[in-house]
């Protein structure tokens, strides 16, 4: 059975047509998901899953169908602010939905088969989609997962700081993951977070979490009682998200799963600053020139 790949894309939906998740990087227009599609594709994932907003759907299905029919299986997975599926009957307001492991749970219907969750607005790289494909064919179970991790020092933008998951490893297992708030570069090239007024160092080879994990469908029945303890501990905070490293923590925490990290040494890009954006241009062109991808992705 073909593994899926399940994209984060709720959050994009709000301003559709003006935000980066949208804009054009390729030499054709293509946006940055396009080319996670199509690595996605090349590497055997069989089911393209989008977790959008209900109401953006036509939208989506507009820009995506024409460029996938033939190519690969399509769904569509609705995030919404309703906790009734989950036995949870209070009302609770919110300006957001609930998060990255939210999101997921709203697929439990739709997806049987192992999966990878990727952000929407992430450049991943071939190896990344290559070696998850490989996990999820051949090694993933319902208690052992996994997740991709980059070098930090190849996930930096030059223009500031950046958040980053600090995975903490043992034995090719995430023990621990940290978030950092404040990584960056420090003028000599070398690599540094700061926490509390502090500068601390951090080893450029440290992996970290770009949000790009295998799990099979045994994940929605461990992680549901997780999100309900979740959304009655944080039901007056409008702003808590109930995120993917929570599960993980607590999954690696009871036993129920081991995360195995799988290295890569692609360079993420993603656009944290408007700066970056001719940067991941430059980039992708020159992915482009030495063969890597063809210009024209969808022709």
């Amino acid at each position: 059975m073909k593994p899926t790949l399940l994209i984060l894309a709720a959050g994009m939906a709000s301003r559709y047509g003006s935000m980066k998740q949208v804009d054009g990087f390729g030499p054709n227009g293509e946006t940055i998901i396009d080319y996670s599609i199509y690595d996605a594709i090349k590497a055997g994932f069989g089911k393209i899953s989008f977790i959008i907003r209900e109401e953006f759907a036509e939208a989506f299905k507009a820009k995506f169908e024409p460029k996938l029919a033939g190519r690969v299986e399509t769904d569509y997975v609705f995030q919404s602010y309703d906790l009734k599926p989950f036995g949870i009957t209070e009302e609770i307001e919110r300006a957001k939905p609930w998060g990255t492991a939210h999101a997921v749970l709203a697929a439990r219907n739709q997806v049987n088969e192992p999966f990878c969750v990727i952000n929407a607005d992430d450049f991943y790289g071939y190896d990344a989609f290559e070696k998850m494909a490989k996990f999820l064919t051949t090694e993933v179970s319902d208690d052992t997962y996994s997740l991709i991790g980059y070098q930090v020092d190849r996930t930096l933008s030059d223009y500031g700081s950046v958040s980053r998951g600090v995975c903490q490893v043992e034995d090719g297992n995430m023990v621990a993951i940290n978030e950092r708030l404040k990584v960056y570069f420090k003028e000599d090239g070398s690599v540094a977070y700061e926490e509390d007024g502090q500068e601390f160092p951090l080893d450029p080879l440290t992996r970290v979490s770009m949000n790009f994990w295998g799990f099979t469908p045994a994940v929605f029945k461990q992680s549901e009682p997780m999100f309900k303890a979740f959304v009655e501990a944080k039901k007056a905070d409008p702003k808590a998200e109930f995120f993917i490293p929570l599960v993980a923590d607590g999954l690696i925490k009871t036993g129920e799963a081991a995360f195995k990290v799988i290295p890569t040494d692609a360079k993420w890009f993603g656009v944290t600053y408007k700066e970056d954006k001719p940067i991941v241009q430059k980039s992708i062109s020159a992915l482009v020139d030495s063969g890597v991808y063809p210009s024209n992705l969808w022709e």
